[in-house]
């Protein structure tokens, strides 16, 4: 191919390329799992985009003369027209001479939306391998393998998992951990897998930037803490988010400086500082130390930026650690189905037209609606108990279906609006009352112990008259103003 036509090619696919990621900003994605393979598309799109466009500067630049000299023999130049044309025209016969059963590219169908119903639709798959089922396409952490390998770290407590979920990015509390090769392949590992998680659920948020912005950060603040220090010999530790004084000759962290101080004066800390001069006059690179240092820390720093760009999603995975731990598996199964159900049903009706959206909806057990306007299933109307039904006698009979309903209208206007008219002022004390008559018998009886209680105080304070007749201070006001005393 000449290189006029490869240019051509590379221009109409840079069209193609603008309309296919058009099309794709124009159509909503109605699940989580549409939207991240919305989003992995585009990206594939954009890389593509970049891919073209060098190899077009490339061949503007024409650093070799070749395009030039094309462009010189097509207007006459060393060779006739016609004696270019015709040996372009008898290299494409030979072509196809060759491979006579040469599919033709279809630049159209390349960039075509694709369905879930299509045979030839690879992306699909690759969005389900590419997160574990504990992520849920990206939607939680799935740092149960990291727990267990930072429960076998020396020096470290055992926590639950939900508590590590919160403390993984702390490493105030590893500070009596050594900083050994164990240790420094934990951290590499959970940078990795954050920076990982970072593009696979975030592809058009530019990650690779984010993460060397991280880096350059980082960079930034180490020199900025050597020329505080002078070395990292003995100094605070370099990561900012760090507190407390670090002795790289014990290799040890102290949270106080009065600490810190006595421990210099230390018979053990002056053998070790003598033992790393000893290490440094053999010929050893001191740096080494150094640069060890400088790696564990650039670690640290990276999952504590990583960690506060993901933040959501670690909430998120808290959440959902917390709700599994309460379903039971016959629960966890259903829960299993319902994700299915909704990430793989979403796109059936696309290519039989909206006849269930104009027709009327089937619903014989007269479930209730859900968010996408057909009945919820029968297991999940059951699960909520949704068929129990619950009145309310102070909301005038009205009757709440399913517990959750129940409770929560509670502190809705209707029943504080009944409270009122019933001459109750709404209170905590008058959940899980619906009656009227156990309403008002609850109210008189807190109106008397509230009168019993104002009376008791009043009789608590007792004073004494000029004679010395003890008596309540209300009854001593009272004598007094009428002047009987």
């Amino acid at each position: 191919m000449s290189i006029l036509e490869s240019e051509r090619y590379a221009l109409e696919d840079l069209d193609r390329l603008e309309k296919a990621i058009a099309d794709r900003f124009l159509d909503t994605p109605r699940t989580h799992r549409d939207r991240i393979s919305q989003e992995h598309e585009i990206a594939s799109f954009l890389d593509r985009i970049q891919h073209q466009s060098k190899f077009l500067l490339d061949s503007f630049e024409d650093a070799h003369g070749e395009r030039q000299r094309e462009i010189a023999n097509l207007s006459g130049g060393e060779i006739s027209q016609f004696d270019e044309f015709y040996k372009q025209l008898k290299s494409i016969k030979d072509f196809h001479r060759r491979y006579p059963n040469e599919p033709v590219e279809n630049l159209e169908e390349n960039y075509r939306k694709k369905r879930r119903t299509d045979d030839d639709s690879p992306d699909l798959d690759t969005i389900d391998t590419m997160f574990t089922g504990e992520e849920g396409l990206g939607k939680y952490f799935d740092l149960i393998a990291f727990h267990e390998r930072y429960l076998n770290l020396r020096g470290v407590t055992h926590v639950p998992y939900v508590q590590y979920l919160d403390i993984f990015d702390k490493f105030e509390q590893l500070s009596r951990t050594p900083k050994d090769d164990d240790y420094f392949k934990y951290l590499t590992d959970l940078s990795g897998y954050l920076e990982g998680f970072l593009k696979r659920t975030q592809p058009l948020n530019d990650p690779e930037g984010m993460i060397a912005k991280i880096e350059e950060n980082f960079k930034e603040e180490w020199e900025n803490n050597l020329k505080q220090n002078g070395s990292t010999e003995n100094h605070k530790r370099s990561d900012p988010t760090a507190d407390g004084f670090y002795c790289d000759a014990c290799e040890k962290m102290f949270e106080k400086q009065t600490v810190y101080g006595s421990h210099l004066s230390g018979k053990k800390h002056k053998k070790n500082v003598e033992l790393k001069e000893k290490v440094a006059v053999n010929g050893a690179s001191s740096s080494a130390a150094d640069l060890k240092a400088q790696a564990i820390t650039l670690r640290e720093y990276e999952i504590k930026k990583l960690a506060e760009i993901l933040e959501k999603i670690r909430e998120e995975t808290k959440i959902n650690v917390e709700r599994k731990s309460a379903l039971t598996l016959r629960e966890r199964q259903l829960e299993m189905e319902a994700l299915e159900r909704e990430e793989f049903g979403g796109d059936e009706d696309d290519g039989e037209g909206d006849q269930e959206d104009d027709g009327k909806i089937y619903n014989p057990l007269k479930l209730p609606i859900g968010w996408d306007g057909k009945p919820i299933p029968f297991w999940l109307w059951k699960l909520h108990g949704l068929g129990v039904e619950h009145p309310c006698e102070i909301c005038g009979n009205f009757v709440y279906m399913g517990r959750k309903a129940f409770d929560k209208h509670f502190m809705e206007a209707r029943h504080v609006h009944g409270l009122r008219c019933l001459g109750i002022q709404n209170s905590a004390l008058f959940r899980e009352i619906t009656s009227i008559q156990d309403a008002l018998a609850l109210w008189e009886k807190m109106k008397k112990e509230r009168r019993a209680q104002e009376s008791m105080r009043e009789q608590a304070v007792e004073v004494e008259d000029d004679e010395g007749n003890v008596m309540s201070e209300k009854v001593y006001n009272d004598l007094k103003k009428q002047g009987l005393l």
